[in-house]
């Protein structure tokens, strides 16, 4: 989670590009709740909240299929969506 809109980021590790995470396929930046709680895949919605401690995690570190829903600009964040997460691990 990051501070702003979109509640959801995704850094690609290894690169300095960071992706916003909306649901389905359009993006409205001034004005949709869509950025704020996107619809994320159910095994990664699980992962994140079985965890003990009531707050979200630091972290979480998967193998992501990620749908971009416009263009890579540089320097700025790229809107997509999470198709599928697989070997998840959450950092507390």
């Amino acid at each position: 989670m990051g501070n702003g809109t979109p509640s959801y980021r995704l850094w690609k590790i290894g690169t300095n590009r960071v992706l916003g995470i909306y649901s389905g396929t359009s993006v409205d930046r001034y004005g949709s709740l869509d950025s704020e709680g996107p619809q994320l895949p159910a095994n990664l919605e699980r992962s994140m909240r079985s965890n003990s401690d009531p707050k979200w995690p630091n972290g979480v570190y998967a193998d992501f299929e990620v749908c971009p829903l416009e263009n890579e600009t540089p320097g700025v964040m790229q809107a997509a969506c999470i198709e599928s997460a697989k070997n998840i691990v959450v950092e507390q």
